[in-house]
């Protein structure tokens, strides 16, 4: 087993402990918004260790939609880079856990698609891309 890195980020790090430590019936939403939210386990592209992140729950059928927006920053956060290097991760949809592959989404249709539904979920995701020139990369979460 690779060993575990967690998040330096305290809100983050606490709602992935509460989240796992409850078997997803506790801290299944994002930073008690009431918006529901899953935990992505993944591998660190340089370091090879297991990484969790915490982010919004948008389902499509039987997929997942990731978004990298770090809300509105100017950079990408830190887990895009993983999970283009290292498409392979594990979904955590409250007591469910799914082995899942990765695809970035660059088709503008498909894309589309995916962020109309994103932003259903989470509605600020729109002001997000408004604050950075950056395109916010999509992420499509399928199952393995």
């Amino acid at each position: 087993m690779t060993d575990y890195i967690p998040t330096s980020i305290d809100w983050v790090r606490e709602q992935i402990e509460l989240y796992e430590r409850s078997g997803g019936t506790e801290g299944t939403t994002l930073r008690d918004t009431g918006l529901p939210c899953v935990i992505i386990t993944h591998t660190g592209r340089k370091t090879g260790a297991t990484r969790k992140t915490a982010l919004m729950r948008v389902k499509v059928d039987d997929c997942y939609v990731l978004v990298g927006s770090n809300g509105g920053n100017p950079k990408d956060p830190v887990w895009v880079s993983n999970f283009r290097a290292k498409p392979d991760v594990a979904i955590r949809d409250k007591a469910e856990l799914f082995k899942m592959r990765l695809r970035e989404v660059h088709d503008d249709e498909e894309r589309g698609r995916l962020w109309q539904a994103a932003r259903e979920a989470f509605p600020p995701y729109d002001e997000y891309q408004a604050k950075t020139p950056r395109r916010i990369p999509v992420f499509i979460a399928e199952p393995a």
